[in-house]
């Protein structure tokens, strides 16, 4: 299979869908008694959504929307960091397009732009490494930001800023990583989950081997998914035939994609600048141990934070979510993004109140995009 269109074919998808729904049957999975399984990744929930899945599955399969979109996780504090740094006026500040509108608790990147601020959107690390290249009297600082999908990216810039003696480029550095966050979904006995859809993007780094926990000490399955529909139907169908057999593994629907144990060369280069922080900050979540990567001593000269002193190396401000906002709960799994009761009210991809409207990857842009007034209704 080569070609996009095959993993869109209506007859191979419409056999996949009967065969989810025999099984269903079989493990006794109802509307009223559903199979929960969670996509970790909001890729995967925007396709999930794209392409009606959710409307053409068996009722007795709920899918949970998960901590997978790296914007939406960010808690409004880091937000006001990258604004209380960005306002400097020797900075010129990159990120990427994705978090320009989320709020903080006064500004989002684009109002800080507005008002002034050297904020310049960025395609790559690398324009940000250019950049600095052009400015050798500005402090150039790129927003590091996402999983371990584009943690290797950052790295090799932080890597070159080094060989090239760029002291003008750092990073603010937010990348963080997938299994610490579900473990402690696991561990939050108000969640129910049956199995999940493990991330594609992510998995093609770090491999499938991080996932074991999952399966080895709270038994659940978990199945690493392409992001077509045909993947998707298949992948749910791989967690339902585990749970039929009463089995738990973590299997790789994505091999095409997915090597068994990632890529060496990120892994390498990963390893090389960053360390794991004691903990990281996740909306929804609070604090969580070891879940967050921080630059390496021995690149300490491009590490934004160190430089100016915010953030993990000075005093952090507790910022509490927006009043009436439930992007904590929804990227969760334990609401909807309907069930909030300023969806399409008080929020809308126009004036949004929390990350999950305005990312890319955030669940309630797929509602608002994929359903629009009538996800609102």
């Amino acid at each position: 299979m080569k070609f996009a269109s095959e993993f869109r074919d209506p007859a191979l998808a419409k056999g996949l869908l009967a065969e989810i729904a025999r099984l269903a049957g079989q493990i006794g999975a109802t509307a009223e008694k559903p199979v929960h399984i969670m996509e970790i990744c909001g890729g995967h929930t925007h396709s999930i959504f794209r392409y009606g899945l959710d409307k053409l599955i068996h009722p007795g399969i709920e899918f949970i929307h998960g901590p997978g979109c790296p914007v939406c996780v960010l808690p409004r504090a880091r937000v006001d960091e990258c604004i209380e740094i960005a306002r400097r006026p020797e900075v010129i500040f990159c990120t990427f397009g994705d978090a320009m509108r989320v709020p903080g608790s006064k500004l989002s990147l684009l109002q800080a732009k507005a008002a002034g601020a050297d904020i310049r959107m960025v395609y790559s690390p690398l324009d940000a490494l250019e950049l600095a290249r052009r400015n050798p009297g500005r402090e150039v600082v790129f927003f590091g930001l996402g999983f371990e999908t584009t943690t290797p990216s950052t790295a090799l810039a932080i890597q070159q800023a080094a060989r090239e003696g760029l002291a003008n480029f750092s990073v603010f550095c937010n990348h963080i990583t997938v299994p610490e966050p579900i473990r402690a979904l696991l561990d939050d006995p108000y969640m129910r989950l049956d199995g999940f859809i493990g991330p594609g993007h992510v998995s093609m780094v770090i491999g499938i081997h991080p996932y074991d926990f999952i399966a080895q000490d709270y038994g659940k399955p978990l199945v690493v998914a392409g992001f077509e529909p045909t993947d998707l139907l298949q992948s749910v169908l791989m967690v339902l035939r585990q749970i039929a057999q009463g089995r738990a593994a973590v299997e790789n629907q994505y091999a095409r994609v997915v090597p068994e144990h990632g890529n060496k060369v990120s892994l390498a280069a990963i390893a090389d600048v960053y360390e794991r922080r004691p903990s990281f900050e996740w909306r929804g979540l609070g604090e969580i141990d070891a879940s967050g990567l921080r630059i390496r001593a021995a690149y300490r000269a491009h590490d934004a934070e160190e430089k100016f002193g915010v953030g993990y190396a000075g005093q952090r401000a507790e910022v509490a979510e927006a009043e009436g906002c439930a992007c904590g709960a929804v990227m969760t799994g334990r609401m909807k993004p309907v069930a909030c009761a300023q969806f399409g009210k008080g929020c809308t991809p126009e004036m949004p109140l929390g990350a999950l409207m305005v990312s890319s990857e955030g669940a309630c842009a797929a509602y608002w995009q994929y359903g629009g007034a009538r996800a609102a209704e």
